[in-house]
């Protein structure tokens, strides 16, 4: 167990999920300029894409292993790794809630909604694309998001990272999104071909 959480850099993704949540609340509702391709543009918050941090982090974790080996371990690797991405999910929303509740704005909510998000992106999309191209893959979602993520100023319901803090909708899609990347990551086996 000590090598698994050497291998997965498990201090390092704590660190990642404090220090997003905490950067984030410093810089507040600062936008990020973003060209906007189709309708009118809303607001593009650092909150937004610094959220990847920790999904990012999780990937190169679970990437650092030898994938070839993992896939044939006796040890339970993949529910380790659901686990911890599941935890990582949990203390990103708990962190953000906490300091909601401590008084901070909604963009505390924010922040950890889209930890949330990214999480359960990045446990989706390891199996199918290794961890390299997951990574790559979980950090265009956003800027997609934002380059196309708006109609007359309101974000399309596809993209849930960038509704406001009472939205109902967004906590409601990034549960779903964690929710099918743990199955995805406890039952698909990781493609080989892309671990390098």
């Amino acid at each position: 167990m000590i090598w698994w959480i050497k291998a997965r850099a498990v201090p390092a993704l704590v660190m990642s999920v404090v220090a997003t949540n905490a950067v984030g609340l410093l810089m507040g509702n600062a936008e990020l300029p973003v060209p906007v391709l189709t309708g009118q543009s809303g607001h593009f918050l650092v909150g937004h894409l610094i959220t990847l941090l920790p999904a990012v982090t999780l990937l190169h974790g679970i990437g650092r292993g030898d994938q070839r080996t993992e896939s044939i371990a006796c040890r339970p690797l993949r529910r380790w790794d659901a686990a911890l991405g599941s935890t990582a999910a949990v203390a990103g929303a708990g962190t953000a809630i906490l300091f909601y509740a401590l008084g901070a704005d909604g963009i505390a909510l924010v922040l950890g909604r889209n930890i949330v998000g990214y999480i359960g992106l990045a446990l989706l999309l390891f199996p199918f694309l290794g961890y390299r191209l997951a990574a790559v893959t979980v950090a265009v979602v956003p800027l997609l998001c934002a380059a196309t993520g708006w109609r007359g100023g309101r974000p399309e319901p596809w993209a849930w990272m960038l509704y406001p803090a009472e939205s109902l909708l967004a906590p409601l899609v990034t549960a779903c999104i964690v929710v099918a990347g743990v199955v995805v990551c406890l039952t698909r086996q990781r493609s080989l071909r892309f671990a390098a």
